[in-house]
């Protein structure tokens, strides 16, 4: 127990010269495209499918001196896709796979922050995508905050985690296994409200 209250003091001191930030809620700036919730998936074992969720919202909470109390919520239009392939994106909206006229909308809402190093940690939460609600854990980096040239204060994360479709009830046995697994990264940068 003091070990852990040493390491999670030690990783406090080092955050705080980074930041002026205090306990504080911030809103994902995706007006100012500067957050992003993007996939890569194999295609067939040969190359890969890049694409993103143009539209979502979002707010999250971090506080310096307090990392595991940080947390986030998002909801992700899931009809926004886009892998730069109309036709591609019509048949990933479809029941076949996503089936977004029954399930418009991905969720994601944190339920805890592990922090692991400087300036990073472990954000767990519940992911809802395809009606199927299942918990998963994303590596975080903070990427940098300060103050902006407009006279806010900004922050911004990235991370990654890798999702099992078949979690989520999406089914992918007519493909080759190399597809049954998709590597989700976001970036956000929120502004301090």
């Amino acid at each position: 127990m003091l070990k852990k209250t040493a390491i999670a003091t030690a990783l406090t001191a080092a955050l705080v010269p980074f930041t002026q930030a205090q306990a504080a809620e911030y809103t994902i700036d995706t007006e100012g495209q500067h957050a992003f919730v993007q996939f890569k998936i194999s295609h067939l074992g040969f190359s890969y499918i890049l694409g993103s969720f143009e539209e979502f919202s979002g707010e999250f909470s971090y506080d310096p001196e307090n990392l595991a109390a940080s947390s986030v919520s998002v909801d992700v239009n899931v009809s926004s896709i886009n892998t730069n392939h109309a036709e591609r994106d019509k048949h990933i909206q479809s029941d076949d796979f996503l089936n977004v006229a029954e399930y418009p909308t991905a969720t994601f809402a944190s339920t805890g922050f592990e922090p692991t190093g400087d300036n990073e940690g472990v954000l767990t939460g519940e992911l809802t995508l395809h009606g199927q609600t299942h918990e998963i854990e994303m590596p975080v980096t903070l990427v940098g905050e300060g103050e902006d040239p407009w006279g806010g204060y900004r922050a911004g994360f990235e991370g990654s985690t890798t999702l099992t479709l078949a979690d989520y009830g999406i089914d992918m046995s007519s493909f080759p296994e190399v597809m049954h697994e998709l590597e989700l990264y976001v970036t956000f940068e929120g502004i301090r409200q």
